[in-house]
């Protein structure tokens, strides 16, 4: 099984995604997550562009990983001076990593328009960068930016390109397909031409990004094409439309090509590090991700249920264990009573079909569905329905009564309403209040606040998306609607539901599930159920 590096850039080509900051701890937590996978490089930034970059490398000095080797990342010397005198450079090797990535110019237009040089200083520039960084104890990957334009453009100026780092001492190239707009035949073919004409000298790579969708294909033909270093993002995040999706390509190289990028035992690690990235990242983990995501193995319909449960590769490309990720069935018009057994004997392993409870949740879930519940989303609030039924159900508080108010104006940044709330717990009465950023926030802070000395737990509780949907519009403003509640305790994803005419009201039965859910789940943990 021949080995395929990986080079994760979530915290410098990731970082220039849309929406995504790091603080320096975030990065340091990532890093710390990717090493546990055993990921052979992460490139976490570049020093010479900001002091938090350079914060940060000074931080991870302080930190020692067991499987991955950090780089920072910068450009060749600026046009017309020495390496000595660039300060880029010299932020590089304060920044102390054993490995450094350089990106330079493959295609010429780049050189001759954006950088206003000539094609023979670029080239000085690409080969005087390396070589310094070697003579100053550095390991050079060599980033070729632009390469597969310029290879479009002009074949031979762009190899040369790569022979210049390599005469400098790169010993890693990895071909950039910058734009994202390269077809996979062309990549394939720029890749072959690396390789036969370099690869006996260095080791090709590719860094490959999505803006036709491509990314993931065109890592895959450039490993058959003799790449042997894979660059990209570990959920796929950056600039424009993103960056290679590593979760999918370590998979793919892994599982279904016969190349090994990280240690066989790590591989059902995928998922339990993609959620862990994502809640760091303080964004929601995409469902539809291949292999970590939460529908990557769902199942909705009757007949593919039926048929999964008598047996899994029906339907299922590998099993999603494999991964660390877990097998779905929705809850749904079309998804037929074996999703309902499946899931109630999670539950209690003695309930069978003909158990007069599976008829009672059955008649029930119609019942709330006719209101305007939907439990396909709302796997938190199915659980705890289907435990009321069939008495597997304690509630954790009884609500005397909340009250919520708006501010305005504003007393304060992120304050524009509060809630008061009085609740009993084990014949206890606890009345508090918080303000918040929107009525359904002040809420949420004042019954964790009131939950909090009796359950601990519920400070753990992030919740991640919240969805109001109108499911009658021809009452106007008298409309009944949906409140769907994504929560989060940095491990484990939820999602549950309320229906009412009142928006308040519909917020207040989700949250309520959402908490119901972590507390009783926690329980029977720690029992070992």
């Amino acid at each position: 099984m021949e080995n395929v590096e990986i080079l994760d850039s979530t915290l410098r080509d990731g970082a220039q995604g849309e929406g995504i900051s790091f603080s320096v701890q975030d990065k340091i937590h990532i890093c710390k997550a990717l090493d546990e996978l055993g990921i052979s490089f992460i490139e976490a930034g570049n020093p010479g562009s900001n002091p938090k970059d350079m914060e940060f490398f000074q931080e991870m000095k302080k930190v020692s990983l067991k499987n991955s080797k950090l780089a920072a990342f910068g450009s060749t010397r600026r046009k017309d001076i020495k390496c000595a005198e660039d300060v880029n450079l010299q932020s590089l090797l304060a920044a102390g990593t054993e490995y450094v990535v350089i990106f330079g110019k493959s295609w010429t237009f780049q050189v001759t328009e954006i950088l206003k040089t000539t094609l023979e200083e670029n080239l000085l520039m690409i080969k005087d960068t390396c070589q310094f960084l070697r003579e100053n104890g550095r390991k050079v990957i060599y980033d070729a930016e632009h390469f597969f334009t310029g290879f479009a453009s002009d074949p031979e100026y762009a190899l040369k390109s790569l022979e210049a780092a390599v005469e400098g001492g790169a010993e890693t190239l990895a071909l950039c397909e910058t734009k994202g707009g390269c077809m996979i035949k062309d990549c394939e073919n720029a890749v072959k031409a690396a390789v036969e004409r370099i690869g006996c000298r260095a080791k090709i790579g590719i860094h490959t990004h999505n803006d036709c969708g491509l990314a993931v294909a065109n890592s895959l033909v450039a490993v058959e094409s003799g790449a042997r270093h894979v660059q990209g993002t570990f959920l796929g995040f950056g600039e424009r439309t993103g960056n290679a999706n590593l979760s999918c390509i370590i998979a793919d190289l892994q599982l279904k090509m016969g190349f090994k990028c990280i240690p066989d035992e790590k591989i059902k690690e995928l998922t339990p590090v993609a959620k862990r990235v994502a809640e760091i990242t303080n964004i929601s983990l995409s469902s539809g991700l291949p292999f970590v995501g939460g529908s990557a193995f769902s199942h909705k319909a009757g007949m593919h249920i039926d048929a999964v449960l008598k047996n899994p590769e029906a339907y299922e490309h590998i099993s999603p264990e494999a991964v660390g990720n877990e097998r779905v069935f929705l809850m749904s018009e079309v998804a037929g009573r074996s999703t309902i057994i499946e899931k109630i004997q999670k539950i209690d392993p003695t309930i069978t079909k003909s158990s007069p409870k599976v008829q009672e949740l059955v008649s029930k879930m119609k019942e709330l569905e006719f209101q305007g519940y939907q439990f396909e989303g709302a796997d938190g609030s199915f659980e705890l329905l289907a435990r009321k039924v069939i008495g597997r159900y304690k509630p954790f508080f009884k609500l005397h009564y909340y009250q919520t108010s708006g501010i305005n104006p504003r007393v304060e940044e992120g304050v524009c309403a509060c809630a008061q709330i009085k609740l009993e717990v084990e014949n206890q009465i606890e009345v508090t209040a918080g303000e918040g950023d929107g009525p359904v926030n002040a809420l949420d802070i004042a019954l964790r606040k009131a939950l909090s000395r009796f359950y601990p737990a519920v400070n753990q509780i992030r919740l991640t998306d919240y969805k109001v949907r109108v499911l009658d519009g021809k009452s106007a403003t008298a409309s009944k609607v949906r409140v769907l509640i994504e929560s989060s305790d940095g491990k484990n994803t939820w999602t549950t539901v309320g229906v009412s005419c009142d928006v308040m009201e519909a917020s207040w039965l989700a949250l309520c599930d959402s908490f119901e859910y972590k507390l009783i789940n926690d329980i029977e943990k720690h029992l070992g159920k």
